[in-house]
């Protein structure tokens, strides 16, 4: 990778970071790092071994016995520290995070300040870990419950938020006083190495946190037969997913999981069209459609679905596609070719059935893993645009007849991530969002994630929450204490 573009060319590391400091594979293994954009080698990583993946287990126990002794405001302002180098650092990590994952600079800057803002919220939640007292059963009975750290906790996260992935995992295991060994894609692992150099420079003690990289498969394995390691969090597919978590039982740990999701967007006929294109562009089209809560059906009524669909089209016309580097451009590479051929999959299986094409250029007339934004219309629940998450830049719309025939639709998936709606009747939005089957409902709002809300699925996507004061809760146990008389 050439350092020219990065202020600070020490936030590029090609080392894990282990007990605070940078190691290499005792075999000297190495993994490739490519640019999604260009093709261009940016360097390789480390493939540690099962052995060392212990080994860093084992260093990860040796400090949480001393982090869980620091105070809650302590712990907090070493994370106030990383939070502030986040920021100070902004543009050289979004340069590395365009670079490895290829999503448009002015986005990757976006997420560098959505992930810091996680670090910043759980600091301030860490002095905040509240337990509570409870009336006696009997005379000079005290009943007391408080909230300890969990232990060591393991995060195995994903490329395509390299920086918000680790921070709304770690942020919280940190705050709570446990320590963490994070795993991130071995497809963006630049930006998780500069996270760890700015939280050594922060002074967060050696082996609080961690980071490991290799063959994802083995390290799971490693992770989740250890008995050291209390609590699991994952985000990525349901069927790693499942694995996973079959494997966490064999200690009992603690599992937080954030799986695929199937989002429907319903476009009632009040709704404010107008605003509703808005909320599709930014739900839809963020990060080049590859996000967990990207819209992945369009739900209109027919009596709008050709003023919908025309708005759309022309909001969409506007889309740039180029590398993320370049100006201008809001449409960036897919990570890999195989994610842009699983777009023209869905694309062509739609079309073989029966779908209208209404814009765009037809998916795979592009090169590498480049897709232009496409819209199709005439879209059935039997094509698997509607049963797969397409993770790319294709929009496709279905009509319906009644709020009813919607909210079946849009349930009928095993999948319950994100849900959203658009709707000017106060009743409507009520009644809708109850009866929609998702951990998180936007109501006529396309922007739904921020540091403060519970973020998390139902179903078939995923067990637990990240975010707000509940994420911070899930790296905890709850301790009661029974105290007599004497």
């Amino acid at each position: 990778m050439s350092l020219s573009r990065l202020n600070s060319p020490r936030l590029f590391r090609q080392q894990c970071y282990i007990g605070g400091s940078w190691v290499d594979a005792q075999n000297e293994a190495r993994i490739n790092v490519d640019n999604p954009a260009t093709g261009e080698d940016l360097g390789s990583i480390p493939s540690l071994s099962a052995a060392e993946i212990e080994s860093t287990i084992d260093t990860a126990q040796a400090a949480f016995d001393s982090w869980k002794r620091t105070t809650a405001q302590e712990r907090a302002n070493l994370l106030m520290r990383w939070y502030q180098l986040m920021l100070d650092h902004q543009e050289d990590i979004a340069t590395l995070m365009t670079m490895e994952q290829g999503k448009p600079l002015v986005e990757s800057r976006g997420e560098v300040a959505y992930a810091a803002s996680f670090v910043r919220w759980f600091a301030e939640e860490a002095p905040r870990m509240y337990g509570e007292t409870i009336p006696g059963a009997k005379p000079g009975q005290h009943i007391i419950v408080n909230r300890q750290p969990v232990g060591v906790t393991a995060a195995i996260t994903p490329w395509n938020f390299p920086a918000a992935m680790i921070t709304r995992k770690a942020g919280a295991a940190l705050a709570a006083g446990c320590s963490m060994i994070v795993k991130p894609s071995e497809a963006t692992p630049y930006t998780a190495l500069a996270l760890a150099e700015l939280a050594h420079e922060a002074g967060i003690p050696p082996g609080v946190f961690n980071i490991v990289t290799g063959d994802s498969k083995m390290i799971g394995k490693v992770l989740t037969s250890s008995p050291i390691v209390r609590k699991l969090s994952f985000t990525g597919s349901t069927g790693v997913g499942s694995q996973l978590m079959a494997q966490c039982a064999e200690h009992i740990q603690k599992v937080s999981l954030e799986l695929g999701g199937n989002a429907p967007f319903i476009v009632f006929d009040d709704a404010d069209l107008e605003r509703a294109v808005e909320g599709a562009m930014i739900c839809k089209f963020r990060n080049t459609g590859q996000t967990c809560v990207c819209a992945n059906r369009f739900l209109v009524q027919r009596s709008v679905h050709e003023k919908f669909a025309s708005l759309l089209a022309k909001a969409m016309g506007e889309l740039k596609l180029g590398n993320g580097l370049d100006d201008g451009v809001t449409q960036a590479p897919l990570i890999n070719r195989a994610a842009a051929e699983k777009v023209q999959q869905h694309y062509q299986d739609a079309i073989g059935k029966g779908a209208t094409h209404l814009y765009g250029p037809t998916p795979g007339s592009d090169q590498g893993s480049f897709v232009h934004p496409v819209l199709i219309s005439d879209v059935s629940t039997d094509m698997q645009v509607c049963h797969e998450e397409t993770f790319g830049p294709l929009a496709a719309i279905m009509t319906f007849e009644t709020e009813e025939e919607a909210i079946k639709i849009a349930n009928d998936t095993p999948y319950g991530l994100a849900a959203y709606f658009y709707s000017r009747d106060i009743h409507r939005c009520w009644r809708v969002a109850d009866a929609l089957e998702a951990g998180i409902v936007g109501v006529n709002e396309g922007a739904i994630s921020n540091p403060m809300a519970p973020f998390g699925g139902v179903k078939a996507s995923g067990l637990g929450r990240e975010g707000s004061r509940h994420g911070l809760e899930e790296y905890t146990e709850l301790k009661y204490i029974c105290m007599g008389t004497e």
